[in-house]
């Protein structure tokens, strides 16, 4: 007799149905199906606005598996007692899941896969998240790529399978187990007043990440290698934020550049290596996962950095008051879209840790509350890469100069016009935003002067490179 029972498909930051691996195997069974998203430990301590996005994609995946003949059950709790609890209520033998690599989820499954084995349940963890599994790239000596480049040559010609089809239904239960309802957790309560300010600005679900990725191939990327380092044009593919949260699989956007590529779009190339820099640091999270906590180049603990948050310099830089345009800028773009070009990203990570010489840590959790498209390994590298402690670091003791960059990367001063009212007669729509988005209590308004600048570009420069010349080690 056939086994009949249901396999759980636990989604987390899987929220499609396309090139799925866990669901396409659970679906080829032919045993019903019962997706599920738990709000668990790992969901609760995430930031405001990765929980409010990670709400929207849910959603989303709801209202998808509905065309399929499906649905999602929603529940809350710590993601073990959670899953048992469900099993229980329908004969469920099986659970199917999707790998993560960041410490927390990581410790989490553990757990899961421990405690369900030794219940007597199958529980199955499957690849999707990744081009390549962290343990299938190795150095020719046999470790892990601690630099970027190798890593690029090693994997940018390996054959990769193709993607998978979403399935044409997924198979239901006779019957379904209670769901909770996801208005009622309020995954963005916490966005307080910019809640309204970037819902608009999202682009959510499978779906619209799929056209995302289609016009962006289509339109933009053979331009892609100069235009996604100019912060006023839309040059970037901005998928960041639907990969995020598995809304489109890595393996979707790899065989999409490969195919423009061969197209003859030459700046596909730098498309594809950017996805491999997205491997790089989830690698590199994999096989050292201080990376998220402390200094990767551990040398780097004794640097005097400063830690204190309450200070001055620290809430000019999250209010977007430092008087630095290019680092206003951007983070204002932050508060009103919930995203920050890269090029700023490097600029406002720069002038934190090196102009202002606070430490880095504070720039990662500012981001993991303020970034809808907040990846734990990419938040992770990219601050330290810009502090110099992280690995493949550009040589710790450059320092970006902020307002040389805003000439080189913003001539026009489009994004600062996009961004900063105080300078302006008739303020941009997208500046005048920004103060319906900020917290009440900031007290800013598009009226204030302009600040003088915290730190100026020459002082900051001068004081960072002293510092680095007085380190001790």
């Amino acid at each position: 007799m056939s086994d009949k029972t249901p396999i759980i498909m636990w989604f987390r930051r899987d929220l499609r149905l396309g090139d799925h691996p866990a669901l396409t195997e659970a679906c080829k069974t032919g045993r019903p199906v019962i997706p599920l998203f738990i709000h668990d430990e790992v969901v609760a301590g995430q930031g405001a606005a990765p929980r409010f996005r990670l709400g929207l994609s849910v959603a989303a995946l709801h209202e998808s598996l509905a065309d399929k003949g499906s649905r999602l059950i929603l529940r809350k709790g710590r993601a073990l007692d959670v899953l048992r609890d469900v099993i229980a209520e329908t004969g469920a033998t099986a659970v199917y899941w999707s790998r993560l690599y960041d410490p927390d989820a990581k410790g989490r499954d553990t757990t899961v896969k421990s405690g369900l084995k030794d219940d007597g349940i199958d529980a199955q963890s499957f690849a999707g998240h990744l081009l390549f599994e962290p343990w299938t790239v190795e150095t020719q000596t046999g470790g892990f790529y601690k630099v970027y480049t190798p890593m690029w040559k090693a994997v940018r010609d390996r054959d990769l399978p193709g993607t998978l089809s979403a399935p044409s239904k997924v198979p239901a239960p006779d019957a379904w187990p209670a769901s909770g309802d996801l208005d009622d957790w309020r995954m963005g309560a916490d966005m307080q007043r910019g809640h309204d300010v970037v819902l608009p600005r999202c682009t959510v679900g499978e779906s619209a990440a799929s056209h995302r990725l289609g016009a962006f191939i289509a339109h933009r990327i053979d331009d892609y290698k100069a235009a996604r380092d100019i912060p006023g044009v839309d040059g970037t593919s901005g998928l960041s934020e639907n990969l995020t949260y598995g809304e489109i699989s890595p393996l979707a956007c790899w065989h999409a550049g490969w195919r423009a590529l061969h197209d003859g779009k030459s700046d596909a190339e730098t498309f594809l290596k950017e996805l491999v820099w997205r491997e790089f640091a989830y690698h590199l999270i994999h096989h050292t996962p201080r990376l998220t906590s402390g200094n990767w180049r551990e040398d780097w603990d004794s640097f005097p950095w400063k830690t204190d948050e309450r200070l001055a310099e620290v809430k000019a830089w999250k209010q977007a008051r430092t008087g630095i345009r290019f680092v206003d800028a951007a983070m204002r773009e932050l508060q009103v879209t919930g995203r920050m070009h890269n090029r700023g990203r490097m600029i406002v990570a720069s002038y934190l840790t090196k102009h202002l010489m606070c430490h880095w840590k504070i720039g990662l959790d500012w981001f993991a509350d303020q970034l809808i498209d907040w990846d734990p390994a990419n938040n992770a590298l990219g601050w330290q890469w810009s502090a110099g402690s992280g690995p493949d670091a550009t040589p710790y003791f450059r320092v970006f100069n902020p307002v040389t960059q805003l000439d080189k990367f913003d001539k026009d001063r489009d994004y600062v016009k996009a961004w900063l009212a105080e300078e302006y007669e008739n303020p941009s729509k997208t500046a005048l935003a920004f103060y319906d988005a900020i917290p009440l209590h900031w007290n800013m308004s598009p009226d204030d002067a302009y600040p003088d600048p915290v730190v100026t570009a020459e002082d900051g420069r001068k004081a960072a490179l002293e510092a680095y010349e007085n380190r001790d080690f």
